[in-house]
């Protein structure tokens, strides 16, 4: 199976990464992606975007080096409400939305309120996916949040960066792949690279989601589960979302 569009990547924008978009770009047409979502870090990481960043993001093609380019971000989550470090207007012009729980902005707490933060975010029209949930400095019911993604049809990402920046997710991200495949909730690989070498980097992610989907199912192809295995299934993910933002916005104007 063949993931073709990677969801997590960052920028020189984000402080502590070190390629620039074309570097990404040229990577991605490289390894024969037919795409790839620009997640830079939101403004509340230490030396991250200015909320400029975001909003400026138009002005680039929608291809850049022969490859397709999506506008997105890796939104912090600041508290058990789900508080995102963008404001909606922003989000809301972004082609993909990861949020995540990143220790500078959110600081461990206990496994009860960062299963509420996440429970929240996921309730965010404007939230996608969930970035690595299988971090284990962030102890969660992972059955709950699982059942939330599913429910609201946002996916859940198996972080490829994880198993070597993030030690002891491997056990966390197969528990949370397993329940997805049990309960059918979506799921996104995608390799978080912060070097534009390691765009594209899925091995050990998708390995873990096919040995996961191997002992639920029986049979290790999962690509019905996971939305960027394909251009189809990725672009209707982000149709259904965008629809489902529309129908939200029309119901603020109709109260």
């Amino acid at each position: 199976m063949h993931i073709v569009i990677d969801t997590h990547t960052h920028s020189v924008a984000s402080g502590h990464a070190y390629s620039t978009v074309d570097d990404l770009a040229r990577a991605a047409s490289q390894k024969g992606l037919y795409g790839f979502v620009l997640t830079d870090h939101g403004p509340a990481l230490p030396g991250g975007t200015h909320p400029y960043h975001f909003s400026n993001l138009r002005i680039l093609p929608d291809r850049i080096s022969g490859v397709r380019f999506y506008r997105g971000i890796e939104a912090n989550i600041l508290d058990t409400k789900g508080s995102l470090d963008l404001e909606d207007k922003l989000l809301g012009r972004l082609d993909f939305v990861l949020a995540g729980l990143h220790e500078i902005c959110f600081p461990p707490k206990n496994r009860e309120e960062h299963t509420q933060a996440l429970l929240a975010a996921l309730e965010s029209p404007f939230v996608d996916a969930i970035s690595h949930p299988g971090n284990p400095s962030y102890p969660m019911d992972y059955e709950a949040v699982v059942e939330a993604a599913a429910r609201y049809g946002k996916a859940l990402e198996i972080n490829n960066a994880s198993f070597k920046i993030r030690k002891g997710s491997d056990e966390n991200c197969l528990c949370i792949a397993k329940l997805c495949v049990q309960k059918g909730t979506l799921m996104v690989l995608g390799s978080d690279a912060h070097y534009h070498a390691d765009l594209g980097r899925f091995e050990k992610a998708l390995a873990l989601v096919e040995t996961a989907f191997a002992h639920v199912k029986g049979t290790s192809t999962p690509e019905e589960l996971l939305i960027n295995s394909s251009v189809e299934r990725f672009t209707a993910f982000m149709e259904r979302r965008k629809a489902e933002r529309r129908q939200w916005a029309s119901g603020l104007r109709g109260a």
